[in-house]
């Protein structure tokens, strides 16, 4: 038995992912992430391979993304959320926010 399978199941792709089975299947289902149904009841998998082609595609959409609004700032909140704030509205946030507190 290899070090690590080849074929991975929905809830180990999403602890991978840190996203829910549920979101993982809909990344299969809507072709985004190439699995496999196997067996009667038609169980997902999904080959190693193929989960890191998807993480390097997003990856690579991310980077196309980030580069297109070089102004804007992310940040997560505590519930794991991003938000984005263009560069303009940010700015000026600090700036009220510098104002008021002198």
């Amino acid at each position: 038995m290899p070090a690590t399978p080849r074929f991975l199941t929905l809830p180990d792709v999403a602890e991978v992912l840190n996203v829910t089975v549920r979101q993982t299947y809909a990344l299969v289902r809507s072709g985004d992430l190439r699995g496999i149904q196997v067996g009667g009841r038609g169980q997902w998998r999904i080959e190693n391979s193929e989960l890191e082609d998807y993480i390097d595609r997003q990856y690579a959409r991310t980077d196309a993304t980030v580069s297109e609004t070089p102004g804007d700032t992310v940040s997560e909140t505590p519930d794991g959320l991003v938000s984005e704030t263009p560069g303009d509205i940010a700015s000026e946030t600090q700036d009220d926010e510098h104002r008021s507190s002198s």
